[in-house]
């Protein structure tokens, strides 16, 4: 759709998602697949709602997912349509395939990137268990797929460039994962100054301490274990959630070829990750 591979479910409510209607209070949040969207999003929530729905609820109910389709299920665009405002929305969609209303209302925006090797073994073992995926076929084999965008949502490159361009024009905060990773307290304090709140420390510190990978992982209403179509059996949703697993992956030859397309893909971007 519009260049980008999509699985069919959501190729098929691709009108749906375009036609959405966002309104001036909604909060997007944008991630390439597998770069802290989960993370993020609970952050947010946390920030912003005052619930104790959130022990029954799961990440992916109080913060839909836009182009969610699964047959059988209620769609992102159906649910989200249901609920009151303001709202948290999630989606991978590029800059250039964002539904127009999000632009017209002037939403505000949270995109957080994540090193590109570290998100290649993620997808990777993400499509190893993830049944409503192709086949991920050996490391090696997804490797050339990714490198070539010949996965979900397409090129990790153009989909990082196209927000990083927007960031001064729009209504954006850009976010590191590996910079959450370093200090969450200071990237949480930056979300709540983007968004205008003024939160005690209290608050914070139990934001911090329910939003740590290993307390997220052993929550049943983050850790995706109430989900459709993953076989954790296979590899966990919340794997690792380090900075350099890509080290135990890559043959130094696959390195080689990487860098050296990473260096080709993001010449004249003043955008730097930690690896």
């Amino acid at each position: 759709m519009k260049g980008l591979p999509l699985i069919e479910d959501i190729a098929d409510n691709w009108e749906n998602v375009q036609r959405f209607q966002a309104r001036e209070d909604d909060l997007l949040l944008v991630t390439y697949p597998k770069s802290g969207t989960t993370w993020i999003s609970e952050i947010v929530d946390r920030m912003c709602r005052d619930t104790s729905d959130r022990e029954t609820k799961d990440i992916f109910q109080r913060v839909p997912y836009l182009e969610f389709a699964m047959p059988g299920n209620t769609s992102g665009t159906e649910l989200l349509d249901k609920q009151d405002f303001p709202r948290i929305i999630k989606t991978h969609l590029s800059a250039e395939t964002l539904p127009l209303s999000f632009w017209e209302k002037n939403c505000k925006i949270i995109y957080v990137s994540r090193n590109v090797k570290d998100v290649a073994v993620s997808f990777y073992h993400f499509h190893r268990m993830a049944t409503h995926l192709p086949e991920s076929g050996s490391w090696e084999e997804f490797l050339e797929k990714f490198i070539k965008g010949n996965v979900e949502y397409g090129s990790w490159s153009d989909h990082v460039r196209s927000w990083w361009k927007r960031r001064q024009q729009r209504n954006i905060l850009y976010l590191s994962y590996e910079d959450m990773l370093e200090d969450l307290r200071r990237e949480i304090q930056k979300v709540m100054m983007f968004l205008g709140k003024d939160l005690s420390d209290e608050v914070l510190d139990d934001i911090q301490r329910h939003t740590t990978f290993s307390v997220m992982r052993e929550n049943p209403m983050t850790n995706y274990s109430n989900a459709h179509r993953m076989d954790q059996t296979i590899s966990p949703f919340m794997r690792k959630g380090i900075c350099g697993d890509w080290k135990n992956h890559f043959t130094l030859a696959q390195r080689e070829r990487f860098d050296e397309h990473y260096h080709k893909e993001m010449a004249g971007m003043d955008l730097t990750f930690h690896f």
